[in-house]
């Protein structure tokens, strides 16, 4: 019995060897999939423009190029898909880049901070100060903040299954727990000063004093966003007012409404903004997306999972791994 128990300890550690030798070339793998330029000229249906010889003579200048720059994820200072410093260095960078002629915005986002919003559309009509061109493509969902940040486009494109919209502004939400608190017995309490310096806190009322300094708040931050948007989309102030009730719009909604000019794809907007910028049809194309590098725990976990799920879809496992002691 020893003897049986000390063959599956030598199997089983052999067996942890080869899954961390095979994890480490992954991580190294993904590693160098993730640093490999994008071939697709920055398309996110991942399809790509071929141009042959005789379109590559009509590029005046092969260094130009129109940078395809991401904008995914909830607009907030940094997570897994979206990092403000980062979106706003490279803003800055396109900007005194001689060889960059434009930019093609793509924007898949629920939306998120009105302060993050608002720095990246002044970001963005700072880079267009030069003369330089900003195209919008609208992905699954530009709302909110996502559209706040289209209005500093040129032009605004969208899929025809693209969601928009939802122009409005959230100022805050507050919880009155204090007869929760009274009734389980607890107290809770705040010292501070200033009548209003613990407002919103969740062991005190929210009187309707307060709840008017919010709403002002609120009103001051939707007033900004309505008037972006009705100077950029060149609106009257009523017709606005009517559009920007919070609610989402589908595409075609969006462009009967003048939310939007025109429903098409990646690569359409590509060539359109290339003459636009360029005079040529076709232009360079170099992708810039924030990728947040996984920690190694991170990348350790994401392997082992991917080890499990292949076993899970039909990978045998020797026989031993289901007999050690």
């Amino acid at each position: 019995m020893k003897k049986n128990t000390s063959k599956g300890l030598i199997v089983f550690i052999i067996i942890l060897i080869i899954l961390a030798l095979g994890t480490v070339l992954a991580i190294f793998d993904s590693k160098r999939i993730k640093d490999k330029d994008y071939s697709n000229n920055g398309n996110p249906n991942g399809s790509s423009l071929h141009y042959g010889s005789e379109t590559k003579k009509l590029l005046r200048n092969k260094k130009d190029y129109i940078a395809a720059l991401y904008i995914e994820g909830i607009i907030e200072e940094k997570n897994n898909t979206y990092n403000q410093k980062w979106l706003l260095s490279v803003i800055d960078k396109l900007k005194y880049d001689d060889n960059n002629v434009a930019i093609a915005l793509y924007i898949n986002t629920p939306g998120g901070g009105v302060y993050e919003a608002d720095e990246v559309y002044l970001s963005l009509l700072n880079y267009k100060s030069l003369g330089k061109k900003i195209y919008v493509y609208m992905g699954p969902l530009a709302a909110s903040g996502g559209y706040y940040i289209s209005c500093a486009a040129d032009k605004i494109y969208a899929n025809r299954n693209t969601l928009t919209g939802s122009i409005g502004v959230i100022s805050s939400q507050v919880y009155d727990l204090t007869e929760l608190l009274e009734t389980l017995g607890i107290e809770s309490t705040t010292i501070y000063s200033g009548d209003n310096k613990n407002m919103g806190n969740f062991n005190e009322p929210f009187t309707e004093e307060q709840q008017d300094i919010m709403q002002a708040i609120c009103d001051e931050c939707y007033e900004q966003f309505l008037g972006i948007v009705v100077e950029s989309r060149k609106l009257s102030y009523a017709k606005g007012r009517e559009l920007a009730d919070g609610r989402l719009y589908s595409a075609k909604q969006a462009l009967d409404n003048g939310l939007i000019d025109e429903i098409s794809n990646w690569n359409t907007m590509i060539e359109n903004l290339s003459l636009a910028a360029s005079g040529d049809l076709y232009c360079n194309v170099k992708t810039f997306k924030y990728e947040r590098k996984p920690t190694f725990m991170e990348s350790l976990l994401e392997t082992m999972g991917m080890n499990i799920k292949k076993t899970a879809q039909g990978t045998v496992l020797p026989m031993y791994m289901y007999s050690v002691r």
